[in-house]
């Protein structure tokens, strides 16, 4: 059975309306959701308006939160989760580069937009030939950067099964090659 996690002390002061603690929460959870959700969504303003998304949820959603031995990061992955799930479910037909090429854009240029899609798509397909269990766990823990007690609690296993996932993936992923790993290992921007 997996043991419950006793909750974060800032979400009892957040439910209460207490700012601090709940800008303590999204500080730390923002930067692991966003590379979560573009692992999802694929476009960087996509993710940065779900990552709106999932916080105006979690403030609808808080002061009915109840502690039911799940970490308080779980709860917020799964949102995120549910949130990039409709996302796809609902996705826009993409505007054509021609309309966008007279704007100026803040944004970064194209070559380095190139070079970082060019490595989140390298994620991706590394993360293609794992089961999709395999994929949840190595997502779970290195690109949203929950613990394997995290994980096991968001996936209802235990630790040493999280932690097996991980081996067998890793160990998939290795046969790929280095580059797979370096990939999956660096940041996601």
């Amino acid at each position: 059975m997996v043991k419950p996690v006793m909750t974060d002390p800032r979400v009892p002061l957040a439910r209460a309306g207490d700012e601090r603690a709940f800008t303590s929460l999204y500080d730390e959870y923002a930067p692991r959701l966003y590379r979560f959700l573009l692992l999802r969504v694929r476009e960087p303003s996509d993710a940065e308006d779900l990552l709106q998304r999932v916080f105006l949820k979690v403030i609808e959603a808080l002061p009915t939160f109840e502690d039911r031995g799940l970490p308080f990061g779980a709860w917020l992955f799964r949102i995120a989760r549910n949130a990039a799930i409709d996302f796809e479910r609902g996705r826009r037909p993409t505007v054509a580069l021609d309309e966008l090429a007279d704007q100026p854009s803040e944004t970064p240029g194209p070559a380095e937009l190139a070079q970082q899609s060019r490595g989140r798509a390298r994620v991706r397909q590394s993360l293609e030939v794992l089961t999709e269990e395999q994929r949840d766990v190595v997502v779970y823990r290195f690109l949203a950067g929950l613990s394997p007690a995290e994980v096991g609690q968001l996936m209802g296993k235990r630790e040493g099964t999280i932690r097996a996932l991980q081996f067998r993936a890793l160990q998939t992923l290795r046969r790929l090659g280095r580059e797979a790993i370096e990939d999956l290992l660096e940041p996601v921007q």
